[in-house]
C-alpha cells in the first residue's frame, strides 16, 4: 500500500516561535503508520488556539507527536499498520490527533477516528473532534451537566462556544453566553442561547438577573484567572466550574469561602497531554452519545471560513482577530 503513496508530503512548519509569518510550507518525508495507526490523506484540517499557542512557543507537541502543527483532521485513509481492526483503506473518516493536521498525510490513532456519516462535508468533519472532544470531557464529564441545569459558556462564537452551545440545547439545557458585539450575539442566539454582550454589560451582574439570583450550575471557563473571582458568585450551590483555557492569565488570588459555603467544584483540563487510553474512552462515548446527531443532521459544526494549505498563516490571523464565528479549516 505505501509503495503506490508519494515518498514526500507537503506540509507547514513552524521555522522559530513568532507571529503567524513563521508558518512556512515545506517538503517532509511522508509517514508510515505504527501498530494501531492509520494514515490519511488529509482533505480538510481544523484550526484551534492550541496551534497558535505551538507557533509561539507556548505549548510544545508532547514527546513523540509531529512538531506539524494541526490537532483535528479529516480524509481517507490510505495505510494501515498492524492490530489495526474495524478500519479499511479508503473509509472516510476524521480523527482527534496529537499534531500533524497541517498536511497532506497525517497519522492517527486508529482508535480516536470517528467514521464519517453520509451528507457530512470533509470541512464539516474536521471541524468537529477538538471541540466534541474537549466539550464533552469537560462540560458534561467533569462538569457533570444534567437536564434541568443551567449552563454559562465563555466565547460563545468560539469552535468550542458553538459546540457546547448546540450540544447542550440537543438535551434541553438551559445556556447563558457571552458574545462580543451585535453580530456574535445573534450568532449564539441563532443557536439557542442567552447572549450576553460582554462589550456593554457586566457578565456577572447580567447572569444573575437572567437566573433570578440564583446563579448557574456549571460555568466553562476559557479565561482564567481575571474572571475568577466573578465565576465563584455566578455559580449556584452546588456548582462546577471547568477551565479549559488562560486567556486572561493563569494567575488569580482566590477567596476561598463561595468554594466552602456553596460547596462548589473547581476543576479543568487539557485534552492534548491524555493517555490514548483515555482519548479512546471518549471517542467511544462521542461514538455512542453524540455521533447519532451528527447521523441524523442535527449536529453540524458552524464553519467561519476555510483556507488553502498555504494560506495557514491567513487562518491563524483571522483566528486571532477574534472575528471568526464557529470554526477555521485549512483545505490542502
Amino acid at each position: 500500500m505505501m509503495a503506490s503513496l508519494p515518498a514526500t508530503m507537503k506540509a507547514i512548519a513552524i521555522k522559530a516561535p513568532g507571529d503567524a509569518s513563521v508558518l512556512e510550507m515545506v517538503e517532509r518525508p511522508l509517514p508510515c503508520p505504527g501498530v494501531g495507526e492509520v494514515l490519511i490523506k488529509v482533505m480538510a484540517a481544523g484550526v484551534n488556539r492550541p496551534d497558535l499557542m505551538q507557533r509561539r512557543g507556548l505549548y510544545p507537541p508532547p514527546r513523540g507527536a509531529s512538531d506539524i502543527p494541526g490537532r483535528e483532521i479529516a480524509g481517507k485513509i490510505v495505510a494501515m499498520g498492524e492490530s489495526v481492526e474495524g478500519r479499511a483503506s479508503g473509509d472516510a473518516v476524521c480523527a482527534l490527533v496529537t499534531g500533524g493536521g497541517y498536511a497532506e498525510y497525517c497519522l492517527a490513532a486508529a482508535p480516536l477516528c470517528l467514521t464519517m456519516p453520509p451528507g457530512l462535508s470533509f470541512v464539516e468533519a474536521a471541524a468537529l473532534p477538538e471541540a466534541l472532544f474537549t466539550v464533552w470531557s469537560n462540560v458534561f464529564d467533569r462538569g457533570n451537566l444534567q437536564p434541568g441545569e443551567t449552563l454559562l459558556v465563555h466565547g460563545g462564537t468560539s469552535g468550542i462556544g458553538t459546540t457546547a452551545i448546540m450540544l447542550a440545547r440537543l438535551q434541553g439545557i438551559r445556556v447563558l453566553a457571552t458574545a462580543g458585539g451585535p453580530e456574535k450575539r445573534e450568532a449564539c442566539a441563532a443557536l439557542g442561547a442567552e447572549a450576553i454582550d460582554y462589550h456593554h454589560e457586566n457578565f456577572r451582574d447580567r447572569v444573575m438577573s437572567l437566573t433570578d439570583g440564583k446563579g448557574v450550575d456549571v460555568v466553562l471557563d476559557i479565561i482564567g484567572g481575571p474572571y475568577l473571582t466573578r465565576h465563584l458568585e455566578v455559580l449556584a450551590p452546588e456548582g462546577r466550574l471547568v477551565i479549559i483555557a488562560v486567556q486572561g492569565g493563569p494567575k488569580a488570588e482566590m477567596n476561598l469561602l463561595p468554594i466552602m459555603l456553596k460547596r462548589l467544584t473547581v476543576t479543568g483540563s487539557t485534552l492534548r497531554p491524555r493517555s490514548l487510553a483515555e482519548k479512546a474512552h471518549l471517542a467511544s462515548t462521542i461514538r455512542e452519545q453524540i455521533w447519532p446527531w451528527v447521523h441524523s443532521g442535527k449536529l453540524r459544526p458552524v464553519i467561519d471560513s476555510t483556507f488553502g494549505l498555504e494560506e495557514a498563516a491567513k487562518a491563524h490571523q483571522r483566528m486571532e482577530s477574534s472575528q471568526h464565528i464557529g470554526k477555521i479549516v485549512l483545505t490542502p
